[in-house]
This record gives C-alpha cells, sequence and structure tokens, in this order.
C-alpha cells in the first residue's frame, strides 16, 4: 500500500483547518459536533483544528449551548475583532476611508474631496487617511491585517497601476509605496470591479451569480461578476465598458478613443451641461449635492437633464445586457441617489431596445451600500488576503 507523504499530509490538515473555520465563520455560533456533522469530518480531527484556531485567536468560545440530553456543548464563533482592515476608495474628485473588522464591519469611515489629479497630491492624501484609520483601530490579536485600495484605472494582475484616463496616472507603483510606508500588505484593485465584489458581499448583488455593476462617477467604469466570480480578463483589465464607442463621430475622450459612452452618461457630463445652462449652485465640491436638491424641488431643468443622463445610461446598458445577460445591473457610485429621477427613463430605454427574452432575464438595480461599494469590495480583498495567509481561505 502506498504510503501519504508528509507534503499531502500537511495540505489535507490545511483543507480540513480551513473547511471547520469557513464552517464556525459561516454558521457560528455552532458547536464542534455540528461542525464535525456538517462538514462530514471526524471528531478528532475537528477538535485538533479548534485547538488550533482558539491558539491563533481565529475563533472563540461561548457559553454553553442547547442540549437534548447529556453534557452541553461550547459554541464556537468566529473571533472577528482579531484584526482589522483598511478598505480606501481613490475617486477623481475624492478620497473615502474605512476601517473594518474581519467581518468588514466599519468602525470608522471618513471622506475627503480633492482638487487635484496630480499623483503626488492624492497620495500624500491618502497617506494621512490611512494613517488615522491606523491610529483608530482598536487593540487586537494581528493588529491592521490589510489595506485595499480601489483605484479609477486599468490594474494589472500583480496590483501595478497601468493607466488611469481620468487621473493622468501611468504606470505608478502605489502598491509598493504604500507596503513601504506603512509595513501592511496591500490589494490594489479598479474601483468598479471593487464595487462589484461590494456589492456582490454585501449589497445589492447578494442574491445573484451573475452582475455587472456599472459605478458612475466622474468616468464609468464596470465590475463583472460571472459564476460567482470577478471577471477580469487575460491581462486583469477586463470591464472598460464606459470607454466603448456609442458616438463614432463624437468628442476626444482622455483614453484616446472618441464618443465613449462616458462622455453621455457620466456625472461630469451632468455638471457640464448643468454649468452651461447655468443652473445655480453648480461649482464647487457641493456641486452634485446642489443638483440633487434641485431635482427634489422639481427644478424642471435639471429634471430635463436627468432625463436625458439616464436615456444615454440605458443605451450602455442594452450593451451590457446583449453582451453578458446578467441577472442583474446594478448602478453604483455618485449618480446612484438619483435613481428616483433615472429608474424610469433607463427602464424605457431598455423597454425600447431590448429583445422580450433579455428584458425578462435582467433586473435593473441601484447600489444599497452608497458609495461604500468599493471601499468595502477592496477592503475585503484585504481581508481575504490574509485570511489566505492562514490558509483559511482561498486568495483572490
Amino acid at each position: 500500500m502506498k504510503s501519504i507523504r508528509t507534503g499531502d499530509q500537511n495540505l489535507v490538515k490545511k483543507i480540513n483547518k480551513s473547511i471547520v473555520f469557513q464552517a464556525i465563520k459561516n454558521k457560528g455560533p455552532i458547536s464542534r459536533a455540528q461542525v464535525s456533522k456538517e462538514m462530514k469530518l471526524n471528531k478528532a480531527t475537528v477538535s485538533t483544528m479548534v485547538s488550533e484556531l482558539l491558539n491563533e485567536s481565529l475563533i472563540n468560545e461561548i457559553g454553553e449551548g442547547q442540549s437534548s440530553g447529556g453534557r452541553k456543548p461550547v459554541m464556537l464563533y468566529f473571533n472577528n475583532n482579531a484584526g482589522y482592515s483598511i478598505g480606501i476608495d481613490i475617486g477623481v474628485n475624492y478620497i473615502l476611508g474605512i476601517l473594518t473588522d474581519l467581518s468588514g464591519s466599519i468602525i470608522e469611515q471618513t471622506m475627503t474631496s480633492m482638487h487635484s489629479i496630480h499623483d503626488q497630491d492624492i497620495v500624500n492624501e491618502m497617506d494621512s487617511l490611512i494613517q488615522m484609520l491606523i491610529q483608530k483601530a482598536p487593540e487586537s490579536t494581528y493588529g491592521v491585517v490589510g489595506i485595499g485600495i480601489g483605484f479609477p484605472g486599468q490594474i494589472d494582475q500583480n496590483d501595478q497601476i497601468l493607466f488611469a484616463p481620468n487621473l493622468k496616472w501611468e504606470h505608478i507603483n502605489l502598491k509598493k509605496h504604500v507596503e513601504d510606508r506603512f509595513h501592511i500588505p496591500v490589494r490594489i484593485e479598479n474601483e468598479a470591479n471593487a464595487g462589484s465584489h461590494g456589492e456582490h458581499l454585501y449589497g445589492a448583488g447578494q442574491n445573484f451569480s451573475n452582475i455587472v455593476y456599472i459605478s458612475i462617477g466622474i468616468g464609468i467604469g464596470t465590475g463583472i461578476i460571472i459564476q460567482n466570480q470577478l471577471y477580469k480578463g487575460g491581462a486583469g483589465i477586463s470591464g472598460e465598458m464606459g470607454h466603448f464607442t456609442i458616438d463614432s463621430n463624437g468628442r476626444k475622450c482622455s483614453c484616446g478613443n472618441r464618443g465613449c459612452w462616458e462622455l453621455y452618461a457620466s456625472e461630469s457630463t451632468l455638471l457640464n451641461k448643468a454649468k452651461e445652462q447655468g443652473i445655480e449652485g453648480v461649482s464647487g465640491d457641493d456641486a452634485l449635492e446642489a443638483l440633487f436638491e434641485e431635482a427634489k424641488k422639481g427644478n424642471p431643468n435639471v429634471l430635463k437633464l436627468l432625463n436625458s443622463l439616464a436615456e444615454n445610461i440605458g443605451a450602455g446598458i442594452v450593451n451590457i445586457i446583449n453582451t453578458f445577460n446578467p441577472e442583474a445591473v446594478i448602478i453604483g457610485n455618485r449618480i446612484a441617489p438619483f435613481s428616483t429621477w433615472i429608474y424610469n427613463p433607463i427602464e424605457r430605454v431598455l423597454e425600447e431596445r431590448l429583445s422580450n427574452n433579455h428584458k425578462k432575464s435582467t433586473e435593473l438595480r441601484f447600489s444599497i451600500l452608497g458609495n461604500l461599494s468599493t471601499a468595502l469590495g477592496a477592503n475585503s480583498f484585504a481581508i481575504t488576503q490574509f485570511l489566505a495567509t492562514k490558509h483559511m481561505e482561498e486568495g483572490i
């Protein structure tokens, strides 16, 4: 009979430990006996893995649970306060940061407006924000275990920033800078990819396996989830649908293309049109909020602008649905709060231009995480990376 190699035994142990941890994390409070029964592992294996997890502070014991007879079981639960994580969303005109526990629950959040797209200005502001969040982290076994950054540009498979058209950044190694400064593992992901992951985990995409998340801010990015997995493409830079052409003779875009979708359907488009029409208050940091307030008052000029914007958003969504046939399309980022005024015009475009089968199989939704989708998604990548180092989760 062929003997099992030591390497094989170690692998089996890691797998079993991960299975036990995931059962406790997802179903706790749960007893050792329940873990053994539900995961189909023998009791001795479960007991050994639980002891290791307790020693590593990744799980805790809680008081005795109910018993149908005999000794009452001790219940186990995930120690979400064993460490903390930071999620950063870098927008073209803002930086948002959150501090969470290991379950993704937000403990602190902060946001600052940006008036410069110069890389050093943004990096300096981001560094200050990260430092502040680190200082806010409570005492814990592992401290701050990771920093996840959502960035509005093309990110390769090594977390390197290749190109950010709206920030005019090219080939910047932000990951190295942050790791060198804070000595904490860093994950960098395209902001729309992070947003799609955030909505899939915590928001409007939780009950779907196939979604396309559309991040509409100064530009437009999309994150694609297929069969519960983030789709990144061969080079890791898929989802740049804000730059597909909807007007072949259109204006030149910062990406080098002409007639890009984001030139007709983004926050910057809305604000530029409002300024052209002389709508009051459309300047400075509060421009979008001013338009929101005018929409609530029923300002006909603002409602007309939102109707036109929504029709252009709908035109792009038609292409997305025809291409991916997702179960849900989720609109997020800074345009999402305008759902009251843009939902019906978008639906009207979809009704007019999609086949019946496509209309029936895709839901149109708006983010329920608000402006936190990207930060929460990026933060989750950082947590997953930490747990993967503990052999508790498969790295993303």
